[in-house]
């Protein structure tokens, strides 16, 4: 799959859309064609084989168009090789999880992209090849009770984005060099530099009824520490119209202008403080007028890389 996507890129030319490279959209592909390798197959080789070879014919054509090759016996023998050391976590998860709910047992779900990257509710085409939105629980994992939850909505106290995409906050400036150097924004797969900007409130809340969110987790808070003025995107604009939320349409997308209202920095350091008061007043401004315009409440807020480095406003940890 990861040479299959890297076919897809050489062949369009370059990397429209921020991919990864790792395979991750073919496999979804396959998936839905219907032939995809499940962890149940490894228990029958002589099938197993059969859906390879199934795989290898539908790609091949892609495959010869780019002179490259695939061992297809030995894609067979590597997976036959290591299929025991996998099929030992093979477990009926969808009933694990659903008897630890009757139990009422804690469990945690986390996710792990944006909500901008789902397929369906996100940036499009600029996606992951899921859903990334907090429904996904449901039909991702077969967990099927439906009461009792909190969904924790985490965000960076200023806005982040790898690879390609709209970014109507976006800053090519030394705000934005500022926000990538000292809030080491790099990509945790690709290694990329992320696209920083400004709060956007719109995004926010946005995702925040997309996944049901009840509460929200601001990180980074003491990467704006340095700053005399914050700016906090409040809504788009388009010519005359105004928008409170972020339009499908991708022909709207660059032309949409950012509403921003502007605060006071607070020019001393966060860093490590795990109580409100110990905030700087201006601090708490920020997080105040943010609560107001997301209208949900920030529960918790993280001022530093380590665990301990937590102001927990609300009692949930």
């Amino acid at each position: 799959h990861k040479l299959i996507d890297e076919i897809n890129e050489e062949a369009r030319g370059n990397n429209l859309i921020g991919t990864t490279k790792k395979g991750i959209g073919p496999a979804y592909e396959d998936k839905v064609g219907r032939r995809a390798i499940r962890l149940c197959d490894l228990n029958d080789h002589l099938n197993l084989k059969s859906k390879i070879k199934n795989l290898y014919d539908f790609h091949l054509p892609r495959i010869k168009d780019l002179n490259k090759s695939i061992d297809f016996e030995k894609a067979y023998e590597d997976l036959i090789e290591i299929s025991k050391e996998i099929i030992k976590f093979s477990s009926p998860v969808w009933k694990i999880i659903n008897d630890a709910g009757k139990q009422n047992k804690f469990i945690l779900f986390e996710g792990a992209q944006g909500s901008l990257l789902d397929i369906d509710f996100g940036t499009y085409p600029y996606v992951t090849s899921s859903n990334t939105s907090s429904g996904q629980i449901f039909s991702g994992t077969g967990f099927g009770i439906k009461e009792n939850h909190n969904v924790m909505g985490i965000t960076k106290a200023y806005t982040t984005r790898v690879g390609s995409g709209p970014f109507i906050t976006e800053l090519n400036d030394e705000i934005g060099t500022h926000f990538v150097e000292k809030g080491q924004e790099f990509g945790t797969v690709t290694k990329r530099k992320r696209r920083c900007g400004w709060f956007d409130c719109v995004l926010v809340s946005q995702s925040i009824a997309i996944n049901g969110i009840t509460d929200v987790v601001l990180t980074k808070l003491d990467v704006l520490d340095d700053l005399k003025e914050i700016k906090v995107c409040i809504g788009y604009q388009d010519g005359q119209k105004k928008y409170n939320y972020l339009p499908f349409n991708e022909n709207i997308h660059e032309n949409l202008i950012p509403i921003y209202e502007t605060l006071p920095g607070w020019q001393t350091s966060t860093f490590g403080l795990t109580s409100w008061d110990e905030l700087p007043k201006k601090a708490q401004d920020y997080i105040n007028f943010l609560e107001s315009k997301i209208e949900k409440n920030i529960s918790i807020i993280s001022t530093g890389p380590d665990r301990a480095h937590t102001i927990d406003r609300n009692n949930l940890l």
